[in-house]
């Protein structure tokens, strides 16, 4: 049951039939982890804490750089040379102090990475490196996890949601095999539009408490394209590849 407190700080929300107060307690009781503290995962965290989600992990091993604060719009002037993963943990806590929160100084790898994904309910891939996407995705499908998976280039942005609980794919190997693919992009290299990359991040957020309050559709076999200087949205079916060594029946 809500206290008084909380029905008040979330009563727009409340108000949505398909959140009610039922969704709200699944949002206060839910664990979201966040990998990747960047373009993607600051607006993410910040409307994920304002949403009332119980327990943030917010993973990210780099400290907040000049160049950063063009995008990156959950660290301020004075964070800078200070760790994201702490610094964004502050924000979403002053933000929001009913949420618990809890920062991650290094990059998740191996290990780490396997159990901060099976502690959680649904994954936010917040990454910018094929690396890091094909971990987390390896490992989110072995844990039968959620995942919200998104990326930003120039004035482009992708969007992809996965639902693992039945250990059925696509998969994000299933559209980017691994090893087949160029490196991607670096936004230091050809640049990022602010906006862009702010879109995504809040879509991720959008995907997440639809999957936590089970409202409406995570579309989950899409692949979606936003182009930002159209406004144009292209959308895409996901195939599962049969041979694919991270979902198929052969794999598992």
């Amino acid at each position: 049951m809500l206290t008084d407190e909380s029905f008040l700080r979330y009563q727009r929300q409340v108000q949505l039939p398909e959140i009610g107060e039922q969704g709200q307690q699944a949002l206060q009781q839910a664990r979201v982890l966040i990998i990747g503290a960047g373009g993607l995962g600051a607006p993410a965290a910040l409307y994920l804490a304002a949403a009332g989600v119980g327990s943030l992990v917010i993973a990210d091993g780099d400290r907040v750089e000049r160049s950063n604060l063009q995008r990156q719009i959950i660290y301020r002037d004075d964070n800078q040379g200070e760790s994201k993963a702490q610094a964004a943990v502050a924000q979403v806590k002053a933000l929001n102090p009913l949420i618990r929160a809890r920062a991650v100084t290094a990059r998740l790898v191996k290990l780490q990475l396997a159990m901060e994904i099976s502690l959680a309910d649904v994954v936010l891939d917040c990454t910018d490196n094929f690396v890091s996407r094909h971990a987390i995705n390896q490992a989110c499908f072995e844990h039968g996890k959620r995942l919200i998976s998104a990326a930003a280039i120039r004035w482009q942005g992708q969007l992809m949601s996965f639902d693992f609980r039945a250990q059925q794919g696509p998969c994000y190997h299933c559209l980017f095999p691994q090893g087949e693919m160029q490196a991607p992009q670096n936004c230091s290299e050809t640049g990022i539009a602010g906006p862009v990359v702010g879109i995504m991040g809040t879509f991720q957020a959008l995907q997440a408490v639809k999957a936590i309050t089970d409202s409406g559709d995570l579309c989950v076999r899409q692949f979606r394209q936003f182009d930002g200087l159209s406004l144009q949205w292209q959308q895409f079916t996901l195939p599962a590849n049969p041979q694919c060594p991270v979902c198929s029946k052969e794999s598992l």
